[in-house]
């Protein structure tokens, strides 16, 4: 009788151990993935289908275009260099009541008349944050962390856009690697 319990128990530690093998090695494939998703140049995933416009557009211009998966347009000028950038948050800001504290002033009040005149150069980010089509996915990755962006441009030596890259087109990456 005490033999077959003894055997039982060989064939669960054994059947143990090797469901720990199995997860060890899947933790080391994805382990491997993940490294590699880090050395994949940006370009290779980057949207190159994107909003582009004009500072001088029309705010309701930029609105109509931001459907479905779109959540940011690039602004460029008329050769395509990167003069700012808009996402639906920053159009957002725009619809957000004045805190009880602020002070009403001539720019607070500006702030606050968006008509059909207001312009994409408005309501833009001048100064944002860019990666270069060349550059990782992981230091992409690591200036989203750093920077709390979702979006960034994706600029050329000559500062021309050639893409935009998101969070959803890394997510991507990585569902098709893991799986």
């Amino acid at each position: 009788m005490e033999r077959p319990l003894r055997v039982k128990a060989k064939k669960a530690r054994v059947l143990h151990t090797k469901k720990k093998l199995l997860k060890l090695k899947r933790k080391e494939e994805l382990s491997h993935n993940i490294r590699y998703i880090g050395k994949v140049p940006v370009d290779i995933v980057m949207d190159r289908d994107f909003v582009r416009v004009k500072p001088t557009d029309s705010l309701a211009a930029l609105i109509s275009l931001l459907r479905d998966e779109e959540s940011s347009a690039v602004v460029v000028d008329d050769s395509g260099r990167l003069v700012g950038f808009v996402t639906m948050k920053d159009i957002l800001h725009l619809f957000a009541p004045p805190r009880h504290h602020s002070v009403v002033g001539l720019s607070l009040l500006k702030r606050y008349s968006i008509n059909r005149a207001t312009s994409v150069g408005d309501v833009m980010v001048t100064r944002p944050i860019t990666v270069r089509s060349g550059d990782t996915l992981g230091h992409a990755i690591e200036v989203m962390l750093e920077s709390g962006k979702h979006h960034l441009p994706v600029v050329d030596d000559e500062n021309r856009v050639v893409g935009l890259l998101e969070v959803k087109d890394i997510i991507r990456l990585i569902r098709l690697v893991s799986l």
